[in-house]
Order: structure tokens, then sequence, then C-alpha cells
């Protein structure tokens, strides 16, 4: 059982989400925050698989409260992805990924699974775009910093495992192209985010696109 707390400061919204994914066998929502602090709060004392946040709330926004609920949860963001660049911000701070605010219920309920297995994308055509939107939008802003000696630490699989994550494939697709297991490619992502020093796929996606610069 996926186990969720929801954050958005419309009550409305968290009424909405609440009926559709309480409505799903495999997920529990366990808690609602209407800010940032109040979902940090609650995130640390439920622990939650998942958070699921808007991104701009009173009193702390989406983006603080994702930074300070690393290894306390993964965060899946909720935007309205072409008018909020914050969004970018948010997946820096250590969010695990991003959902559009008009998204169907079905790709809603996908992505909170996606985010609980740690795959940490809605899909990998979206992230694609994303990660190539992240590049034209933001270049001036400082890059992601990794663990130097865990950069160096790679092996050439984990190298070509950050590589495969950069071009916006799935672990699925990744044990495609390499021919191996799923679970091995899981198994790979897991020792190069703790080598790095990343708290989420998405970030280790950001920093292998940051690479080909």
């Amino acid at each position: 059982m996926t186990r969720v707390l929801l954050a958005d400061d419309h009550a409305a919204v968290r009424a909405g989400l609440r009926m559709l994914l309480d409505s799903v066998d495999d997920i529990e929502v366990v808690g609602e925050a209407s800010d940032g602090v109040e979902a940090v709060a609650l995130a640390r004392r439920l622990l939650p698989d998942v958070v699921v946040m808007d991104v701009r709330m009173p009193r702390k926004d989406g983006i603080a409260a994702a930074a300070e609920l690393r290894g306390v949860a993964d965060v899946l963001v909720l935007t309205s992805y072409g008018d909020d660049a914050n969004v970018f911000d948010a997946l820096r701070a250590g969010a695990s990924g991003f959902l559009l605010k008009d998204a169907d219920a079905e790709t809603l309920v996908e992505a909170v699974r996606v985010v609980a297995r740690g795959d940490g994308l809605i899909s990998p055509a979206v992230t694609r775009n994303l990660i190539a939107e992240f590049g034209r939008a933001r270049p001036s802003y400082a890059p992601i910093a990794v663990d130097g000696e865990g950069l160096a630490a790679l092996t050439p699989r984990e190298t070509e495992v950050l590589s495969l994550i950069g071009e916006g494939l799935s672990n699925a697709e990744i044990a495609a192209v390499l021919g191996t297991a799923e679970t091995t490619v899981k198994s790979h992502v897991t020792r190069l985010l703790a080598k790095l020093g990343l708290s989420s796929r998405v970030q280790a996606a950001i920093f292998a696109r940051e690479q080909e610069r």
C-alpha cells in the first residue's frame, strides 16, 4: 500500500485528489496539509511514501518544503508547467517528479505509483521534454553539485546508466538497452545516487544533461 500525503492550499483540490486516490486499492491518503509548513510537519510525523504537493502555497512553498523532505518522503510536485518556472527549482531541491495540474485521473494515479517505486518521473516522454526545457530556460543557474569522489568512483556501467537517465529513459527502457534485468538497473541507480550524493532520479537526470553542455 502506498501512503500519500496531500499538500495544497485549496481545500477543493485536496478533496478531489483524496477522492480519486482513496478509490484506488493500492493507495491510501494518510493526511492533508494546507501549506508547506504543515506539509513538512505532517510528513515527518506520518512518514508517507509520497507527498503530492503544490508549488505555490502560503508560509512555505513547495520548493522549500521539498528540500526539507529529503530522506523523509518522495515528493511529486503539482504544477501548471507552462507558466510556473519554479518547477525547475523544485526538482533541483530534490522533488522526485512533477505532474501537470490538468492531468487526468489515470495519469495522476500512475504518477504516484511511479514515484513510489523510485522511477521518479511520470513518463519518459515528459522527462525528455522537461530536461530539454530545463537546459533552455535556466542555463545561468548554478549546476547541481555532486560528490567529486563519488563521480570518480562510478563504474563504467553506472556511468552508462547515468547517461541513459539523462536521456529520459525509464528503468525498463534502460534494461532493454543494456540487455539486463530491470532490478539490476534499479540497483545501479540506487548506487550511483548514493555515490553522487543526489536525492532523486530527477536530479541525476538534470546533472547528466548539464555534463553535456
